[in-house]
C-alpha cells in the first residue's frame, strides 16, 4: 500500500522552517515540520521590533531588551549608539526555535525528529523524501513540495538547487557565558568590535542575554583562529572567569542565491537560500520573512501546478530587502578590510545622521526616504573618511 501523500515536507525547524510550516498550516496544507533533535545555531539573538509585531512574538521570550549599542574600534575607542525611542529584543535561540516549532504543531504542523537523507522520483509525481528517524532506521514520506530550511549547508540545497553550490560563506563561532559576579556588564546594551586581532573581515560581540552573555565573532578567512579571537575578546572585557554554559558554530551565507527553487518541486529559504544580512550578519528577521515569503509562493505552486510559481519568494524578497543588502555587501567591502579603515568607520558613527538612519533602518527594516539631506550628508562624510581628507 502507498504512503499518504502529504503537502510539504518542511526540511528544518530553525525560524525560516519553522514560520514556514505554520503558515501552511494555516492556509490548510497538510505539512510535515522535520527536524535534527538538539541543535541550536550560534546567534547573537537580536530581532527588532518589526519582527515582534509581524510574527506576534511574546514578551515572555525575550531574556533582555537593548537599549543602546557600543561600537570599538581598532584603537579601543567606544561609540554608543542610543537606539532611543523603544528597544531591540534579545532571544535564547534554545527556547525561541522550540516555541516556533510548537506553534507550528498547534497550527497543524506535523512534526518529525528526524535527518534528512535525500530525495527520490518516479516519474513527474510526488517526490519521496527519505530521512534518518530518531532510532536511526530509514524512513520516507511522499510530498508535492520539499521546502529546504536546514542552514547555509544545506543537504536539500546541495543534491537540488545548482545555485547553491556557489554560495559564499562566513563562519560564526560564539560561547555562551554565565558572567562571573565580579565583571562589569551592561544589561541594556551590545557591544560589537570592529578590531582586526578578533576578527579579520567580519566583527566581534558581546551580547546579553539576561543571565548570560553571547560572545562571539565570524570571519570568512581559513586559518583564523575564532575560538582564539574569542578567547582574548573574553580575557580583554574580564569574561574570562565565567562559566562557559555552551559553545556553537556554523557557517552563514554572504549574498542570497541567485535561484532559490529547483524549477520543480524544491525550494529553498532562510540560512539555505543565503538570506543573511552582509556587513552585520543578522538573520532571524530575514530567516522568518523569507520562511513567510516561501509558504506563500509553496501555496500558490500548490494550488496552480506550475512550478513557476515558486520563484516568486525570490522576487518578493530582493524586492522588498534587495537594495538594503546592496547597500550592506558595498559597506562591509569598503570599511572591513582593514583597522585603518575600521577606526575611520567606527568614528563616522558618532555622527547624529548615522546613528538616527541606522536605527530607524533597523527597527524598521525599510530604508529612510523620508530624510534626504540626512543621506547627502552621510555620502559627504563617508567619502571625507574614505579619501582621508579628515581624522578619525
Amino acid at each position: 500500500m502507498d504512503e499518504p501523500i502529504v503537502d510539504a515536507v518542511v526540511v528544518g525547524g530553525g525560524p525560516a522552517g519553522a514560520t514556514a510550516a505554520t503558515d501552511l498550516a494555516r492556509l490548510g496544507r497538510r505539512v510535515v515540520l522535520l527536524d535534527r533533535a538538539g541543535r541550536i545555531k550560534p546567534c547573537g539573538g537580536a530581532i527588532p521590533p518589526r519582527l515582534i509585531r509581524d510574527f506576534a512574538i511574546p514578551d515572555e521570550l525575550l531574556v533582555a531588551k537593548i537599549r543602546s549599542a557600543r561600537m570599538v574600534s581598532p584603537r579601543d575607542r567606544a561609540v554608543d549608539m542610543p537606539v532611543g525611542e523603544g528597544f531591540v529584543g534579545m532571544v535564547d535561540r534554545g527556547p525561541f526555535d522550540e516555541w516556533l516549532r510548537v506553534r507550528a504543531a498547534l497550527a497543524g504542523a506535523e512534526r518529525v525528529t528526524g535527518t534528512y537523507l535525500r530525495l527520490t522520483r518516479a516519474g513527474d509525481g510526488p517526490v519521496t523524501l527519505h530521512y534518518r528517524d530518531a532510532a536511526g532506521d530509514e524512513a520516507r514520506i511522499r510530498t508535492r513540495l520539499v521546502i529546504g530550511a536546514d542552514g547555509a549547508n544545506s543537504a536539500v540545497g546541495r543534491q537540488e538547487v545548482p545555485a547553491h553550490a556557489r554560495m559564499r560563506q562566513v563562519f560564526a563561532y560564539h560561547e555562551i557565558v554565565r558572567a562571573h559576579p565580579s565583571a562589569a556588564v551592561e544589561a541594556t546594551r551590545c557591544d560589537v568590535y570592529y578590531q582586526g586581532v578578533l576578527s579579520p573581515d567580519f566583527y566581534a560581540w558581546i551580547f546579553p542575554h539576561g543571565d548570560t552573555l553571547s560572545i562571539g565573532t565570524g570571519s570568512a578567512r581559513k586559518g583564523f583562529s575564532l575560538r582564539g579571537a574569542v578567547g582574548r575578546l573574553r580575557a580583554a572585557t574580564g569574561l574570562a572567569r565565567g562559566e562557559t554554559v555552551r559553545r556553537e558554530g556554523a557557517p552563514l551565507p554572504l549574498k542570497p542565491l541567485s535561484r532559490f527553487d529547483n524549477g520543480r518541486d524544491v525550494l529553498l529559504t532562510g540560512d539555505a537560500a543565503g538570506l543573511v544580512a552582509p556587513a552585520s550578519g543578522e538573520g532571524i528577521y530575514y530567516a522568518m520573512f523569507g520562511g513567510r515569503l516561501a509558504a506563500e509562493a509553496g501555496h500558490a505552486f500548490l494550488t496552480t501546478g506550475n512550478p513557476r510559481a515558486l520563484g516568486q519568494a525570490r522576487r518578493r524578497f530582493l524586492k522588498a530587502h534587495g537594495r538594503v543588502f546592496w547597500i550592506l555587501r558595498l559597506m562591509q567591502g569598503v570599511w572591513y578590510r582593514n583597522d585603518a579603515l575600521r577606526e575611520r568607520f567606527v568614528s563616522i558613527c558618532r555622527d547624529p545622521d548615522v546613528q538616527s538612519l541606522t536605527w530607524d533602518a533597523y527597527m524598521n527594516k525599510e530604508l529612510v526616504r523620508a530624510k534626504p539631506a540626512a543621506h547627502a550628508r552621510i555620502f559627504f562624510k563617508d567619502l571625507a573618511h574614505l579619501f582621508r581628507w579628515v581624522s578619525p
